[in-house]
């Protein structure tokens, strides 16, 4: 990656929405060669998809957690390829430590986030902590 490529991925990253046209007068390349990079950097892998950050709670996803669960062998939550795609779980990462993974989780109120638990409960030990703020909700990534 070069310079013009880093600063693609900030432009991207602040909105993904702009067209090559908008991209090109900002990065100052034509937009064919601006559509070119784009598209090395999504083959690469670089770029992996474009996303709109959601505000959860004003989606009605008003209790968010990070739930550890230790779990190993063939109960593992990891093993499970159906978790990944509940609605309650935003993220999921093996982890180390004294935990098999780690799961961000939203859901509307405390009755469901009990649900949730009971859920995961068959997969291991699991342990929660409520997310009460993120004064840091998302970060671009900026390569060296």
């Amino acid at each position: 990656m070069d310079a013009v490529d880093r600063l693609l991925l900030a432009e991207l990253q602040n909105d993904a929405r702009l067209s090559f046209n908008e991209l090109s007068r900002r990065v100052n390349l034509s937009s064919p060669a601006v559509a070119e990079r784009v598209r090395r950097l999504e083959s690469e892998g670089v770029i992996s998809g474009y996303h709109a950050h959601v505000d959860l709670a004003r989606a009605g996803l008003a209790v968010t957690a990070l739930v550890q669960i230790q779990c190993y062998g063939p109960r593992c939550v990891l093993r499970d390829p159906s978790v990944a795609a509940w609605p309650e779980v935003q993220q999921l990462h093996r982890v180390t430590g004294g935990a098999c993974c780690a799961l961000l989780v939203a859901v509307s109120g405390m009755a469901e986030f009990e649900q949730l638990i009971d859920r995961l409960a068959v997969y291991g030990q699991p342990s929660s902590s409520m997310i009460l703020s993120s004064p840091v909700p998302w970060q671009p990534v900026v390569p060296s």
